[in-house]
């Protein structure tokens, strides 16, 4: 059986002046405003789409790599990763840019570089968006 997860926006006026509330279904997390402009210039304490998707890339992410390190014996002691979603207006969003670094005994550089790929493949989030977007991994292992 699928989980839903929902939110939901609500917007008023034109693209270039208006702004949203955009807010999760869950309550995890407050409602946040977004706008045109912080999509395309400035984010002046608003989000946009595109950051809201790089969230949801680093924590999907984070959750596969943890599984793929779990599932060959090396389970990490702690993954840090952001993702950077670029958007170019008129094209849509581009790439989803992820930078880990991993605190994982019994494992050496190499072996991390290939689970930090493998997760970039695996993870649900880029799975949605393959072949639409250009997905990367820069991974360092850290002792």
């Amino acid at each position: 059986m699928a989980v839903e997860s929902s939110a939901s926006t609500v917007w008023k006026g034109d693209l270039a002046h208006g702004e949203g509330i955009t807010t999760p279904a869950s309550g995890a997390f407050p409602p946040v405003e977004v706008t045109w402009a912080s999509r395309t210039e400035r984010s002046a304490g608003k989000t946009s789409p595109e950051e809201l998707l790089a969230a949801a890339h680093a924590s999907c992410y984070c959750m596969a790599l943890s599984n793929e390190l779990g599932g060959s014996g090396t389970a990490p002691e702690s993954l840090e990763a952001t993702a950077t979603v670029a958007f170019v207006p008129g094209e849509g969003v581009k790439s989803s840019h992820i930078v880990v670094r991993g605190h994982v005994p019994g494992i050496d550089q190499d072996a991390f570089t290939a689970a930090a790929r493998a997760a970039g493949e695996g993870c649900p989030i880029s799975g949605a968006m393959k072949g639409n977007v250009e997905i990367t991994v820069e991974a360092t292992l850290e002792s």
